[in-house]
């Protein structure tokens, strides 16, 4: 890559915050799986069902945060910042109202839900405790996302940063004391989640309300706004659909194979998330970057920009990769004492890391267009990419090849999501300039 050029050097100023907050939600699931994941084979496969579906709900509105950044980074490199901040609140009030009607249904819905995913009724059990009581950390969630949208969109990386590196390290205290201290089980852990969720919401929400307050943009909720901020998410929505449609593909192609499999399978999904949120600190600058570069109406730095992410998406895809095979021997003890859990996980590691330079690029240029908020063509890629995978982990059902080939089937996925995504940027279509 030569020496850091200022694009380089404007980059990871956004990247290293973003990068330390990204992981931050990530860790707290890992340390769900490896607190878990010592308590049992049944309680860990519980915690993949419920982790699941909670990822399915909470993945779907990632445009509270994706659009968030998109739009008020382009109103803000317009200069409106009081424009900015106003679209930022309704994102949070979107938010709220989206979490609670969620929240209320996922609770009605728990029951069938995690029996129908799980591969014994003893894994629903556990999965059911765990989801019911998840779901009242739902509306957090979903705040988290749109605040956190909203600060990136003005170039505030730090305030989320120290906010979720809190919250994880609470929910790990909570955790412990929770699952061992007072024997709570998964529902310890659960509860702990939540509250740790419910600080990083006070938290970013605040933080937010204090800029739009200072900027002199109204407070109140804009029915207008909100009612724009959910129709914008739409495309955002469906791409994300199809994304979480591929893991709930493989997570029931998992549970076919027995619980060891299921457990295995968590726990590589969930260091596969780890991973894909730190490559995704790239993506998050190249959100923000590339909606203030378009806002500002310069097409050129925005093309430069464009192109050093996508060598930085390359390096750091082979880091992660190189990082992972190097300690994946002693992984798999760390999370499971069963030998049937941690044989079926090992290949499967290999199998992840070998991916991971193909992922860097994906994930650059998919921020790149969330920042460009060309979401339709996301959607409709997704849509694409979601035929061509679904054959590949079915045939692994069909010929029971085993959860080793299931991952190779998701090499699959991200394969073809670089060709969509390669070709897109390749065009000027996706430019659009001006608030």
């Amino acid at each position: 890559m030569g020496l850091l050029t200022r694009d380089d050097r404007h980059i990871f100023a956004l990247a290293a915050p973003a990068f330390a907050a990204l992981i931050s939600e990530p860790l707290m699931l890992l340390a769900d799986t490896a607190i878990i994941g010592h308590l049992g084979t049944v309680q860990l496969a519980g915690l993949a069902v419920a982790a699941t579906v909670l990822g399915t709900i909470v993945g779907l509105c990632i445009f509270l945060a994706y659009g968030s950044t998109a739009a008020v980074a382009r109103h803000h490199g317009a200069g409106d910042e009081r424009g900015a901040l106003a679209l930022g609140l309704s994102g949070i009030w979107l938010a709220v109202g989206l979490g609670v009607v969620l929240a209320a249904s996922t609770a009605l819905l728990a029951g069938p839900v995690t029996r129908g995913l799980a591969s014994s009724p003893d894994v629903a059990e556990q999965a059911h405790t765990y989801l019911l009581i998840s779901t009242l950390g739902l509306p957090a969630m979903l705040v988290v996302l749109a605040a956190t949208g909203a600060l990136r969109g003005v170039l505030d990386m730090r305030t989320p940063l120290i906010a979720m590196i809190a919250a994880n390290s609470l929910n790990v205290v909570l955790n412990l004391g929770l699952v061992y201290g007072v024997d709570w089980g998964i529902g310890g852990a659960a509860t702990g989640t939540v509250i740790a969720q419910w600080v990083a919401a006070v938290w970013l929400a605040g933080s937010v309300l204090r800029k739009a307050r200072a900027a002199g943009s109204a407070v109140r909720p804009d029915a207008r706004e909100i009612l724009d901020s959910a129709r914008n998410g739409v495309p955002l929505v469906i791409r994300t659909l199809t994304l979480r449609a591929s893991l709930l593909i493989a997570t029931a192609v998992a549970a076919t194979q027995g619980d060891a499999s299921l457990a295995a399978h968590q726990i590589a999904v969930t260091l596969v998330t780890l991973l894909s949120f730190s490559l995704d600190a790239i993506a998050i600058a190249g959100q923000a970057l590339t909606g203030r570069s378009l806002g500002a109406a310069d097409p050129v730095r925005t093309r430069q920009l464009t192109r050093r992410m996508i060598g930085w998406g390359v390096v750091s895809g082979v880091v992660a990769g190189l990082l992972l095979l190097a300690v994946h021997g002693v992984i798999p003890s760390l999370f499971s004492p069963d030998a049937q859990v941690q044989s079926a996980l090992l290949p499967v590691l290999v199998v992840v890391a070998v991916i991971q330079p193909l992922s860097g690029v994906v994930f650059v240029l998919d921020g790149v267009l969330i920042g460009a908020g060309d979401g339709a063509f996301l959607a409709w890629a997704g849509l694409a990419v979601l035929v061509v995978y679904t054959p590949l982990a079915l045939a692994v059902q069909r010929n029971d090849a085993g959860l080793t080939w299931l991952w190779v089937a998701y090499g699959g996925f991200i394969a073809a999501r670089l060709v969509t995504l390669y070709a897109r940027q390749r065009g000027d279509r996706w430019m659009v300039l001006g608030a």
